[in-house]
């Protein structure tokens, strides 16, 4: 053979040798968001949405509890599908989903899922908090499941991240939220039914940094926000603060989108702190987190209930101006939207310590909102009196409250029987500390000897105040003014 043929020859053969051996192209597997897995718990009554990825064009089948949903890949290679509503609490189920390659979660139950979120005294866990080896030693809920998605700061929203679903045990619960776990578990023991809570609140963060960037730039009185980082991103782009939870967007990006879509019953939150020192654009900025997080879930305008800033930083028995108190004005504000709630805790914090550990009671306050409207158990209170209408009657104030009886057995005082917490303002506006006693009818009067033509009272205005009120059933007057007088935070931007 001449030997130029026998080389081509073997040319050939090599080639087709290694076409043979090569690996072929891999077909992506069908894979979904971790927020599917073993132990997951499925909203009871709700649509609930299952997504994932595969090969563009793939058909995509999904089984649970008796029903088969289908979809195809968009060019993108993204899915979805919508279950019909579950009806039936309970399970355990098993939620298949099938494509080129077969995915099973096991143990799947049907129940209530509720987001706990904000800053660290949401993501102060059970250790941190009382009685953490009493709390753990009887933390045996098989139908309490348990998620935490990690803290990751970002402007690139994340399809997903690093978690899986845990079966509440003494040996899981330690490190999950505190407020969430005992707010699941109240409403476990109550409703008698799983719950499943998803843990992604991040310590220290700042409200603008969890909502969508471009939400920030569009409204016209938080565009301030984006402006100011903007500047700091032109000037500084390699500051560490760019990966952090106070840039607006990032924690949306990082942790809240994976998330965005799975169905759950509810919002509990907690955070306020970071944001103290502006308080009157919290007035803006907390509204506009709670509605565009509704728009984005898509499921209406679901509970969305949090809890007021506790009592913190050094008593000062002479009144003053307060940020803090500012905050929780802001806060109280927000009562404006539709399925909302407020959990008064300014008798449960520490002067010393910005993270009180009496996370029981705050959960309790949340859980009766939850309980009282969502789960409509009318024989709940859940509701803190509220500063309704202020009548002066010669040198006096007279103050009606919303969610107070109407006699004097509407008010419990604690410690002594008079009212403490009140100062009181004439034209000048300089408040001074003041009387007050409850009245038959349950209003309350309020004055000072020094004060002849009253014009504002005030309640519970400090970072830690002296104030003992509270309702015949045990939950405390929410804090308030009178007036609309401009406050140290007007400015702050």
């Amino acid at each position: 053979m001449d030997r130029r043929v026998s080389c081509r020859l073997l040319t050939c053969l090599s080639s087709v040798v290694v076409l043979l051996t090569a690996p072929l192209p891999a077909a992506a597997d069908v894979s979904l968001n971790n927020m599917f897995g073993d132990h997951m718990v499925l909203q009871q009554g709700l649509r609930n949405k299952v997504w994932g990825k595969a090969d563009p064009g793939e058909a995509v089948t999904v089984t649970v509890a008796g029903q088969e949903k289908k979809a195809t890949a968009g060019a993108d290679g993204t899915w979805a599908v919508f279950l019909d509503p579950i009806t039936e609490y309970g399970g355990p189920h098993v939620l298949a989903v099938k494509g080129k390659n077969e995915i099973t979660f096991n143990d799947v139950l049907v129940g209530e899922v509720w987001i706990c979120s904000g800053q660290s005294n949401m993501q102060w866990s059970v250790n941190q908090a009382n009685d953490p080896d009493l709390e753990k030693a009887a933390a045996s809920f098989p139908e309490i499941r348990l998620l935490s998605v990690p803290q990751v700061g970002t402007q690139e929203p994340q399809w997903n991240f690093n978690g899986q679903w845990k079966v509440c045990s003494p040996e899981t619960v330690g490190g999950f939220s505190a407020v969430g776990y005992f707010f699941g578990r109240q409403l476990h023991r109550t409703l008698g039914v799983p719950v499943g809570l998803i843990n992604n609140a991040w310590g220290g963060s700042a409200a603008e940094a969890w909502v969508k960037r471009e939400k920030l730039a569009t409204h016209p009185e938080l565009q301030a926000i984006h402006d100011r980082w903007t500047k700091m991103e032109a000037e500084q782009p390699d500051d560490k603060q760019m990966a952090g939870n106070a840039r607006p967007g990032n924690i949306h990006s990082g942790v809240l989108a994976p998330s965005i879509g799975y169905g759950i019953r509810g919002v509990i939150w907690y955070q306020g702190e970071s944001n103290a020192g502006r308080a009157y654009q919290y007035r803006e900025l907390f509204p506009l987190l709670i509605q565009s997080w509704r728009d984005e879930w898509g499921i209406g305008e679901f509970p969305f209930y949090w809890v007021q800033l506790a009592d913190y930083k050094p008593e000062k028995p002479a009144p003053g101006e307060s940020d803090w108190a500012e905050l929780r004005e802001a806060q109280t504000m927000t009562l404006r939207l539709p399925n909302t709630g407020e959990a008064v805790i300014v008798d449960l914090g520490e002067g010393k310590d910005i993270h009180p550990r009496n996370k029981q009671d705050v959960a309790k306050r949340l859980a009766r909102w939850a309980l009282a409207e969502t789960y409509k158990r009318p024989a709940i209170v859940c509701q803190s009196p509220r500063f309704k209408a202020l009548e002066i009657q010669g040198s006096k104030a007279v103050l009606s409250f919303d969610h107070a009886g109407d006699t004097d057995k509407a008010w419990r005082p604690f410690d002594v029987n008079e009212p403490r917490g009140f100062t009181i303002a004439g034209a000048d506006r300089a408040f001074v500390p003041a009387q007050a006693k409850l009245r038959p009818d349950g209003r309350i009067e309020v004055w000072s000897d020094s004060i002849s033509e009253p014009v504002a009272v005030r309640y519970a205005w400090a970072d830690n105040p002296v104030c003992n009120l509270y309702s015949a059933p045990g939950l405390p007057l929410t804090p308030f003014r009178t007036d609309d007088f401009p406050g140290v935070t007007v400015d702050a931007k």
